[in-house]
């Protein structure tokens, strides 16, 4: 089993983790990786994109001319789509790009998105985040002395001072334990987590 180094917030070693190889040791899998982000990005689509058509334009209630002797194609209305200002033929309409992924694939790339991390001396465990008040210059601090510029923190419970002295700092996502996912793991370079959060994220993807 892998162990790491717990730090406190003036990057001073105080103590060592061991992680559980089934959780933090998996060879990650490209294609894998791939299909989760593919799902995360598909659920995230709002696909609100929309066009009328010929029922739902305005106007056209009367035939422009009659049907015969006027030497010009019949017409029944003036919104068919072959018209200017006419409804869209099989135009896009509101819809949903959800699908269904095994939770053991979920799963699965969750792992081998933190074992990358720790493969790649990315992961960074501390005992505590050591912000008491909302300042972004003391997390600013807290990042430097980590050498740290791109992360996503992981707390164990909602920390709003800690959420909001993050907010305004560019490549930086705070997040719940619970609200971890392959996407930001791969987007992020760093992961920086308190001590607790690596017993929760074992419980989880262990079952």
């Amino acid at each position: 089993m892998a162990t790491l180094d717990v730090y406190n917030a003036q990057k001073e070693k105080v103590g060592e983790i061991t992680l559980d190889d089934s959780i933090f040791g998996v060879e990650p899998n490209v294609g894998l990786l791939h299909e989760v982000v593919k799902w995360q990005l598909a659920r995230r689509r709002t696909g609100n994109a929309c066009a009328k058509t010929r029922s739902e334009v305005s106007g056209g209630g009367k035939k422009p001319w009659r049907q015969k002797g006027t030497g010009r194609a019949r017409a029944g209305s003036t919104r068919s789509p072959v018209w200017r200002h006419g409804g869209a033929a099989f135009g896009p309409k509101p819809r949903d790009y959800d699908y269904t992924l095994p939770k053991k694939v979920r799963k699965l790339g969750l792992r081998m998105a933190l074992s990358d991390k720790v493969k790649n001396d990315r992961l960074v465990i501390l005992d505590d985040f050591g912000i008491d008040r909302i300042k972004t210059r003391d997390m600013v601090g807290l990042l430097k002395r980590l050498d740290v510029r791109k992360a996503v923190i992981v707390t164990d419970v909602p920390d709003e001072k800690l959420e909001l002295s993050a907010r305004n700092i560019p490549h930086i996502k705070v997040l719940p334990q619970g609200g971890l996912n392959v996407f930001d793991l791969l987007k992020y370079e760093y992961v920086i987590m308190k001590e607790p959060v690596v017993e929760l994220i074992e419980e989880r993807l262990r079952s």
